[in-house]
């Protein structure tokens, strides 16, 4: 469940690593589709070193894996984790719709008689 402790300090790590623009571009990238470190670093501008600090706070974060495929590190998204963030928003989403319901229903029924089922 997401109100869990240990849930809980993953998606402060999760959003933690998304906080960074450069490591959120790398995931916008990597939600296309695997790619190495180089292509990584390519439109970054960035060296190998610099790329290889951004993606060991993903992996950290558990957004994203690297393996060694011959000579070149390949990177590719894990979707489980992004998939708990979206269960996140939903969760606050739906909370919040039910407040603005009740905030709905509340001026509704504090609306003098006159004034009620009469749309303007």
């Amino acid at each position: 469940m997401l109100n869990s402790h240990t849930n809980s300090a993953q998606l402060i790590v999760l959003f933690h690593a998304l906080g960074d623009p450069t490591r959120w571009r790398m995931v916008e990238r990597l939600s296309a589709g695997p790619a190495s470190v180089s292509e990584l670093a390519k439109p970054q501008g960035l060296s190998l070193p610099a790329v290889m600090q951004h993606l060991r706070i993903l992996e950290e974060a558990r957004l994203v894996r690297t393996e060694k495929v011959g000579r070149v590190r390949l990177c590719q998204i894990r979707p489980e984790w992004v998939d708990m963030v979206e269960v996140w928003i939903k969760t606050r989403q739906a909370s919040m719709q039910r407040q603005f319901d009740q905030l709905e229903q509340f001026l509704d029924d504090t609306k003098p008689d006159d004034e009620k089922g009469n749309p303007e």
